[in-house]
């Protein structure tokens, strides 16, 4: 909790921050802050301690993905310094709503009632409209963010319909409560509550952009300001799967039955209609948006699995994802600021340009394929034994289908960096971009050596 409040704080002294001081310290300013947020986080590990009437439950999987959060926004933070060096006028405008936008995350991967959790999505959605928006002088930012907020609106109404009905059965938002009352009527539960449950699940698979509720995210992605795609892209996906993994592993575990043939669908459809759209894109961004799609099938798994170690399994398949993607973005961004646009063909000849950055990105791409040594290699193993071990055989063999397909879009990208040629320019990486692709190697390459650094925390 104490994270939250810092968090919040650190949010409003940005803001004011901006108008009072120099800009320039409001980088280390953030900085420190997500460290002492990071820090205070920690401290409640083992606590399982309950707060707000049991309206937010910091165990220790809240705990674990708030770190991961913090972690990435961290990464995130350190790149907006640059991106943001020639553009000083709103600063502190953009840095506080991301900030505020961290707190409805942090909310949503520990609530333990449902208006804690609508209340979270809400903080992190209106943040991210804004934010998609900010380059007010491009048009696709503006479209970007008109189709997030008309959309988004539309998904929100079914997750509050959905909360309404569940309530309106159950007569409680709690969530021992709800799972009280499924145990006590499991077998003669009325039509609203299993309609509830189904507008729930509209609304969450919008957040994590779930098939057939994906339609804005390639052109969001695409329209949205780099730094502010690389934040949606990696704390969203985060704090979405968690929030719905906790919803539906605490209270409807037990009558997975009526909707788990519904989530296995929209794996398939997810899997299957994001690789192979990625397979023919030419824009690197849309190619990530299609991507992250399809991973948004894969991590469906371990909800359909419902069991304890889905935590884990989504914990390691999010920290691989985020890792991977925060590393190919930060590429992205030099690459642009070099040539105007986010065409594949930019990446020809990387490799002789700038070798630290090809090499980067190569493990990226590698991570996100899923190939040995790697973070995402793990990550897809034991996200796929997870659901294997529920009697889920056929689901995960289009999984690995699809993995082979995703390996096709992801190794275009190695062989334009390497195989290809292009610009002999030598391309200047700053030392933030260069410690940034620096940390989320080692990280992609010691969580794929040594997994257990974060088995053994859960």
């Amino acid at each position: 909790m104490k994270a939250i409040i810092i968090l919040s704080a650190l949010g409003l002294a940005t803001m004011f921050a901006g108008i009072y001081a120099n800009k320039k310290l409001l980088l280390p300013l953030v900085l420190l802050g997500l460290i002492a947020a990071c820090v205070f986080n920690n401290l409640g590990w083992n606590l399982n301690y309950r707060v707000y009437h049991d309206m937010l439950f910091f165990d220790n999987n809240a705990i674990a993905f708030g770190n991961l959060i913090l972690g990435i926004a961290f990464l995130v933070f350190l790149l907006s310094g640059d991106y943001f060096k020639n553009n000083l006028e709103h600063l502190e405008d953009n840095y506080s709503i991301i900030i505020f936008s961290l707190v409805g995350a942090m909310l949503m991967v520990s609530f333990s009632n449902l208006a804690m959790l609508f209340i979270g999505i809400e903080t992190l959605s209106i943040s991210l409209y804004v934010l998609a928006g900010s380059k007010k002088n491009s048009l696709a930012s503006n479209e970007a963010a008109l189709k997030y907020f008309l959309l988004g609106s539309f998904a929100t109404g079914f997750l509050l319909f959905g909360i309404v009905l569940i309530y309106g059965a159950s007569g409680t938002f709690h969530l021992q409560g709800i799972t009280d009352y499924v145990i006590l009527n499991r077998g003669a539960l009325p039509t609203i509550f299993h309609l509830g449950i189904l507008f729930v699940m509209i609304g969450l698979a919008f957040k994590v952009s779930v098939v057939p509720f994906h339609f804005w995210t390639a052109d969001v992605y695409e329209g949205s300001p780099t730094i502010i795609t690389a934040f949606m892209a990696t704390v969203v996906k985060i704090a979405g799967f968690a929030a719905f993994l906790r919803l539906f592993l605490t209270c409807f575990s037990s009558i997975s039955a009526h909707f788990v043939p519904i989530l296995c669908i929209l794996s398939v459809l997810t899997m299957f209609l994001g690789n192979i759209t990625a397979v023919y894109q030419n824009n690197f961004k849309r190619m990530l948006a299609f991507s992250s799609i399809a991973h948004a099938g894969y991590m469906l798994l371990a909800v359909i699995a419902l069991k304890k170690e889905s935590y884990l399994a989504i914990l390691l398949y999010t920290a691989a994802y985020s890792f991977a993607t925060i590393a190919a973005f930060a590429v992205l961004m030099v690459i642009k600021s070099n040539h105007g646009n986010d065409s594949i063909e930019n990446f020809n000849g990387l490799a002789k340009r700038n070798p630290l950055m090809a090499f980067a990105l190569t493990v990226a791409m590698l991570s996100l394929a899923g190939i040995p040594v790697t973070a995402g290699f793990f990550a897809k193993y034991y996200l796929f034994s997870t659901a294997l071990s529920t009697g889920y055989t056929w689901l995960i063999v289009l999984a690995v289908i699809n993995s082979a397909i995703g390996v096709v879009y992801y190794f275009r990208v190695i062989i334009a960096s390497y195989f290809k040629d292009g610009e002999t320019a030598a391309i200047h990486l700053g030392s933030i971009y260069k410690l940034v692709l620096i940390l989320c190697t080692i990280a992609i390459f010691l969580l794929g050596i040594f997994p257990n650094l974060l088995i053994d925390l859960l």
